[in-house]
């Protein structure tokens, strides 16, 4: 009898062993397929670097003047929005607009006048954009 329980209870730890190991193996199988697929789905962009030819460039045309002026009204009006100028700025048009070389780069500089700005200094805005009329910046000394 007692040999006949011994049997029985090496059986059931060998069929515990057998289904741990299952169940061991299904879980490794489960864990390298999800390890090889992340490292293909984020390892991807980590390849995709710079310095690199996509066989078209990304720089838009160069604007002509109207364009460049109408974009830097606005860059004035998303200013006015953003509270980094007075509300009385959305009523006034480009006074002017050039093509500009700053630190070897040529820029569109567009300048808007407000004579209702009671600071001098303050009367001139200076708007900067790319060729292709992208804003990049705006000042009050146009530098």
């Amino acid at each position: 009898m007692i040999t006949q329980i011994k049997d029985i209870l090496m059986m059931t730890q060998q069929t515990n062993m057998i289904q741990f190991n299952n169940i061991w193996r299904t879980f490794m199988k489960f864990l390298t397929t999800t390890l090889v697929l992340s490292s293909l789905f984020f390892g991807a962009p980590v390849i995709a670097g710079s310095g690199h030819d996509h066989g078209h460039s990304h720089a838009h045309a160069p604007v002509n003047k109207e364009t460049a002026e109408t974009n830097a009204g606005k860059a004035v009006a998303a200013l006015v929005v953003q509270k980094k100028l007075d509300d009385s700025w959305t009523s006034v048009t480009a006074s002017s607009s050039e093509k500009k070389v700053f630190n070897g780069d040529t820029e569109w500089l567009v300048t808007f006048v407000n004579k209702k700005v009671t600071d001098t200094k303050k009367q001139k805005l200076y708007v900067f954009l790319t060729l292709s009329g992208e804003y990049i910046a705006a000042n009050f000394t146009g530098k």
